[in-house]
């Protein structure tokens, strides 16, 4: 009696299993769709920066990457905005530096512009700021367009590098006395004042 009430139960919910199936298919179509379409707007996603150069008076607000790639005209702005402001020359500035600049602004969830003090320096640049200043390394970074002086307008330059500190993702050297943060896709390390990289 149980054994035939058990298989006589089994079998009233499959049938009704099959019955609904029909309608649970489109409702799953839908909704996989629907988690398909998010995911490619969210891989569609722009990453923007904005910059403010202290030495040339330029500002420039671009989206240099949509999704996981890289806007190629968009490098190429930014590699001219981050020229050397004392000679003209435009080197090749690191993406990665400008991922970490995204994150950077993500994690203090700031919209202000950077201000930028130095993006790219060429070596004569490089030779001749080391003759003035013992804060200039000799293989700087801002040689190989891998790091950039800066700062934001309404936060605390101390609040700053405590971000950036807190990415890892390269150097940060605190600059409080010449208002500005070192950030470079290098190593992972901490100074203030001294040697510059």
């Amino acid at each position: 009696m149980d054994a035939r009430l058990s298989r006589r139960t089994f079998i009233r919910g499959l049938v009704r299993v099959i019955a609904v199936a029909p309608f649970l298919a489109p409702a799953q179509n839908s909704l996989a769709a629907a988690a398909a379409g998010l995911e490619a707007a969210e891989s569609k996603k722009a990453r923007t920066l904005a910059f403010e150069h202290t030495q040339t008076g330029e500002k420039l607000s671009i989206a240099y990457a949509v999704g996981g790639q890289y806007v190629p005209a968009a490098l190429k702005t930014v590699n001219h905005f981050l020229r050397d402001h004392h000679t003209g020359t435009v080197g090749r500035m690191d993406p990665a530096l400008l991922d970490l600049l995204y994150d950077l602004k993500q994690e203090c969830g700031d919209d202000e512009p950077f201000q930028v003090i130095c993006g790219y320096r060429c070596p004569a640049t490089n030779r001749r700021l080391r003759r003035r200043s013992r804060g200039v390394a000799r293989k700087s970074l801002h040689m190989e367009g891998r790091a950039i002086d800066l700062r934001l307008p309404d936060m605390k330059l101390a609040d700053l590098r405590d971000a950036a500190r807190d990415l890892r993702r390269g150097g940060v050297g605190f600059y409080p006395s010449r208002g500005f943060l070192h950030v470079d896709t290098g190593e992972v390390r901490f100074w203030q004042g001294g040697r510059a990289v």
